[in-house]
């Protein structure tokens, strides 16, 4: 199938031959009651009528034809119900003649010698006569009724199909071609060169019949439906009309949607970009501006710098590249999750091997004030060693920033159903329940009420958990604060 959206799209074959949703066929208009009825009609005519007169001749009168001419009447009425106007006319004839020939004095002939068995038959005829349109008209406006709720009801089918953004347009003119037994359905759309281009077709994988035809019906601006199948009745060229319009609707506004949707995407990248560049600047020059301030004042050929003051300039020179090292780790990783390039090498792991870990990584100043409670003893997890250790340090790295001076972290462990819980537990300001989930969204920095971070940290943590089918959830501190829930599968033990 071909994008619609933009110029082309077509369903041929087997595509066509499954419909995602039942419509129908539109009902042929028929000149009256079926063949078969009027076949059935027919054969009790002439069983009917010959057993009737048989019965009547035995017991005729002269003087009243009221019997006779009522139960041929009553036969001519059930062959217009059966069959229709094309068998009661023939009827209501043949039952005349027959009360002529053998119920009419002098018997035998077709003379009538009174004029009240005149008025009779003639009355006979022209009830018979009556009784047969009448029924005919009804089935005929029976039929135009169905005819009119079926293409009603495909009417309405279309119209919800082109409000529904699932389905796409190929669905929709694949419904034309089954309510009007269309062998190929295009909408075609006029271009600036002059040669019209198909916007979508869907076509039956059949041979061309000679007697089809092809009909084109305006659509909208620049827009036709054209079919090619069985010629249409002028009642069915006005459904079509109906369905064009339909179609055409649901071309433009999926163009519409679409181009929203484009324009939604360029104004969250250019959003993106805009943070990107706010908050990445913002990261790089504070540790460059420690990295250069140091170097500059150890190259001072003037000053005397003590042991321990070189110590610390080193140290912030340390910092500073540390904190470097993790902004494009962060931005690496968050790459990778985007481009959907994440490699998990699932294995065996204890999550108290994994914290100590994570501890190893952190200055010594940030190191002392996380408090860990992990048993050793706890189930392994299966996860992915380096994933898991840099989703780990970013939540102890965003508790221990956002944690008031003085405060510590605490990391606890614990086996929960089917898995290991990690938690990660700050005494900062916490966060709202309404706002927990935009923590986890790039660039995302808390409104900058704490220094430092991109606001890349939890994002990649929660993309990597989530990567290694695991999950990254917060949640509030009883004494306040954020309390971070790090939840891994166990490893399946084989049966």
């Amino acid at each position: 199938m071909r994008d619609w959206g933009g110029v082309e799209a077509g369903v041929t074959g087997d595509a066509a031959s499954e419909p995602t949703l039942d419509v129908g066929a539109l009902p042929v208009p028929s000149a009256g009651l079926s063949r078969r009825r009027q076949a059935v009609a027919a054969l009790v005519l002439v069983l009917g009528l010959p057993s009737l007169t048989v019965v009547l001749v035995d017991h005729r009168s002269p003087a009243s034809l009221a019997t006779p001419v009522l139960l041929v009447l009553s036969l001519v009425v059930v062959v217009a119900l059966i069959g229709g106007l094309r068998v009661a006319l023939p009827a209501a004839v043949i039952g005349g003649l027959t009360l002529n020939w053998f119920f009419t004095a002098p018997y035998g002939t077709f003379a009538v010698d009174s004029s009240e068995a005149l008025v009779v038959l003639a009355v006979y005829l022209g009830v018979a006569v009556a009784v047969s349109y009448v029924v005919d008209l009804a089935a005929r406006r029976t039929a135009e009724a169905v005819r009119a709720r079926a293409g009603a009801r495909a009417l309405a089918t279309l119209a919800g199909a082109a409000l529904d953004e699932q389905q796409t347009l190929p669905d929709l003119l694949e419904r034309v071609r089954q309510v009007f037994g269309m062998r190929q359905v295009q909408l075609l759309e006029s271009t600036a060169g002059g040669a019209p281009v198909v916007a979508a077709e869907v076509l039956v994988d059949a041979q061309p019949d000679p007697d089809e035809v092809e009909l084109q019906v305006p659509a909208g601006p620049h827009l036709v439906l054209s079919v090619r199948g069985p010629a249409l009745f002028a009642a069915d060229r006005r459904v079509l009309a109906s369905f064009a319009g339909a179609a055409a609707s649901a071309l433009q506004g999926r163009r519409l949607a679409e181009g929203a949707s484009a324009a939604r995407e360029l104004q969250a990248a250019d959003r993106m970009r805009t943070a990107l560049l706010a908050a990445v600047g913002h990261d790089l020059r504070t540790p460059l501006s420690g990295i250069k301030a140091a170097v500059s004042s150890l190259r001072q050929q003037d000053v005397r710098w003590t042991d321990d003051e070189e110590r610390e300039l080193l140290q912030t020179v340390e910092e500073s590249a540390d904190k470097l090292q993790a902004l494009v780790a962060n931005l690496l990783d968050a790459s990778r999750l985007q481009a959907g390039v994440v490699h998990v090498d699932a294995r065996p792991l204890g999550m108290d091997e994994v914290v100590g870990r994570v501890l190893l990584g952190l200055a010594p100043p940030d190191r002392r004030r996380v408090v860990v409670d992990v048993d050793e003893r706890l189930p392994e997890v299966a996860a992915d060693a380096g994933l898991l250790e840099r989703a780990l340090a970013n939540v102890v790295d965003n508790a221990l920033r956002h944690a008031p001076v003085g405060t510590n972290v605490l990391v606890r462990a614990a086996v929960t159903e089917g898995g290991v819980m990690c938690e990660v537990v700050d005494h900062g300001r916490g966060v709202p329940a309404h706002a927990r989930e935009q923590v986890f969204a790039p660039f995302q920095r808390l409104g900058d009420r704490t220094p430092g971070g991109v606001g890349l940290g939890l994002a990649v943590a929660r993309g990597f958990t989530e990567a290694m089918g695991g999950s990254l959830t917060p949640h509030d501190t009883p004494s306040g604060g954020l309390t971070m829930r790090l939840t891994l599968p166990l490893v399946e033990v084989p049966r």
